[in-house]
Parts: C-alpha cells; structure tokens; sequence
C-alpha cells in the first residue's frame, strides 16, 4: 500500500517528475470544486439535523439516506459542483459493512466498447453510453457558451452553469450504473479477475477517446477494488499484454494477429470463439493460475476501502 503523502509532494513526486502530469498550479477560483470540512468541533448533528459552525439554524437538507445506526459523524464535508449543486458528506464507520460469506465463485472480465463488461460465464454487460445520449443537447449547450463574451457576465454564467448540469447528468448517471453492476459482481463472486487497463494511454487514440472515456473504465475499477476489500472479496488484475484475445481457451493456441473489426474466430482445433468471452475466460484462468502460484499479478492500487479495518464510509447528501 503507498504511504500517505502531503499533496504538495504528490503533486511533484508522483505527477511532475515521473512525467505523468505537468508543473502544480494552485487551485482555480472559478474552475476548481469548491468545498470546507469541518471536523467533530465545528459541527452538530442530531436527530438528522446537521448544524456548522457559526450557523444558528440547521441546514435544510434532502438526505439520500439515512445514517447508520447508531453512527457518529466524524467529518462534514460542504462542497459545490460546477452545476452549481450543494452537498454534504458525512464521514462516519459502518458497522453493518461486514464480510460477505466466502463462495467458490469467481469470474473474469473483460472491459469492452460494444459490450461495457463481457463476464466469463458468457453475460454481456450493455454500454449505456450516457454521453452519447446526451450528446446533441450537450453540442447544442457548449456553441450557446461559445458564443457568449468572455468575463464575469450573467449571461456566460448562465450558459456555463447549463453545460456544466449536462456534464453532471452525465456523470450520475454513469456512475449510478457502475455502482450497480460493481455491487453485484462483487455480492455474486469471491475472486473478480480484470485486466491491468492503460486507460491513460488508450486515451491518446483520438479515434476511441471519446467512447473510451464514456466507458469509465477507470472509474469501475476503482469501485470494484474498494468494494472488494469491504466484503472481504479479492480482485486480481493479469497483466496488460497478456493475449487474452488471441489466445484460444480450450487448446492454448495464440493466433498471430487479430484486428479488433474481428468479432467471432475459429481456431484450428475447430473451436468457433466469441472474441469478448473467449478474452474474458483467458482473463479468469490467467488470474486463477498467478493467485495459485503467487507470481505474474501487478500489485493493486491503493484504495480508500483499504485504509482501515472497520470500512469507514463517506454519505454523500445533497442539499
């Protein structure tokens, strides 16, 4: 697990000198999110009535859920999208966040565009390609602002306030979905096997970009691991340049090449494949087999899911 560093040193440390980002900058009045935290002393929470310091009345808040029983807040979080939403989130330990029962299920999958997750029981998962719904009304949106002037006018604040309840769209409801699907892969099998994706790199082929993002590949990967480690379930992640495509998951043969319009392909033992679950079953026996011998996985990435034993969960509420 990577030790907890200051901002300042991963910015440079981690981002700048290992090239992956460029020179820090400070935080954006107007682009960065805003948002204060306020630990146990500068609030008061009772009876669901939320209270911030130098506050007389409680906060009208619409809460999402209901806390915990019997939870105590630790730390509030106030912040405010681009779309101009408030929220807060209450950080606080779950105890009902507690290891599944153990199961000798396992599965592999395979990320895709045509398919947004390919399992290797033969499921296929749909890519809801949220952007791609919202894509016109987001065009439309972005040509209003790019016709407003530039400064500090009402009228720009408006079009960039209705770009930016488009994005958020969006994003909640790619998220909604991923969160779905993670929760039940991760309450149906004990050992979750993916591969070890450069999303970042992918990005670069101006050609997919776009989908690729929409995917949010990333972004499930992430919720799958720390969902893992609260339900007591393992994720393995093979490497990248495993052949998960080309190799053949009934005698072993690798093709030489495969170009991604090929869908469907039969190999010399007769075998007819379907790429994506033919990848996705390559995927789970690779994983199976380094997780037995304890060589081949790269190492997962820190999660907050794994920063403490009793599973601390952050509410989001919105206001």
């Amino acid at each position: 697990m990577w030790r907890v560093t200051s901002p300042v040193k991963r910015a440079f440390k981690y981002r700048f000198f290992a090239k992956r980002a460029r020179y820090p900058r400070f935080k954006s009045r107007k682009k960065s999110r805003r948002s204060a935290e306020y630990t146990s002393s500068a609030f008061r929470f009772r009876d669901g009535a939320l209270t911030l310091a130098k506050m007389t009345e409680p906060l009208d808040v619409v809460w999402s859920r209901p806390l915990p029983q019997d939870a105590t807040p630790s730390t509030v979080t106030v912040s405010q999208d681009a779309a101009g939403r408030w929220f807060v989130s209450l950080l606080c330990e779950d105890p009902a966040v507690t290891p599944l029962p153990a199961t000798d299920s396992a599965v592999g999958v395979d990320a895709g565009l045509d398919h947004l997750l390919t399992l290797s029981t033969g499921e296929k998962i749909t890519n809801p390609r949220h952007e791609r719904r919202d894509r016109a009304r987001l065009a439309k949106a972005q040509r209003a602002l790019a016709r407003k002037a530039r400064g500090e006018g009402a009228n720009r604040a408006k079009a960039r306030r209705r770009v930016a309840r488009i994005h958020a769209r969006i994003a909640d409801r790619r998220r909604d979905h991923l969160h779905k699907v993670t929760t039940r892969l991760v309450r149906e099998n004990q050992t979750i096997v993916i591969e070890d994706l450069t999303v970042s790199g992918m990005l670069r082929n101006r050609s997919l970009a776009r989908a690729i993002s929409d995917a949010a590949w990333s972004e499930f990967r992430n919720l799958l691991e720390y969902k893992a480690t609260w339900y007591g379930r393992g994720v393995i992640a093979v490497d990248r340049w495993f052949p998960s495509s080309k190799l053949c998951s009934v005698c072993g043969s690798v093709r030489d090449t495969l170009p991604l319009h090929v869908r469907s392909w039969t190999c010399g033992c007769g075998t007819t494949h379907d790429r994506d679950v033919n990848a996705a079953r390559n995927i789970l026996a690779a994983g199976l087999a380094v997780s037995a011998c304890g060589a081949g996985v790269r190492p997962q990435r820190s999660s907050p899911g794994g920063r403490s034993a009793m599973k601390q969960e952050a509410l989001r509420r919105e206001l």
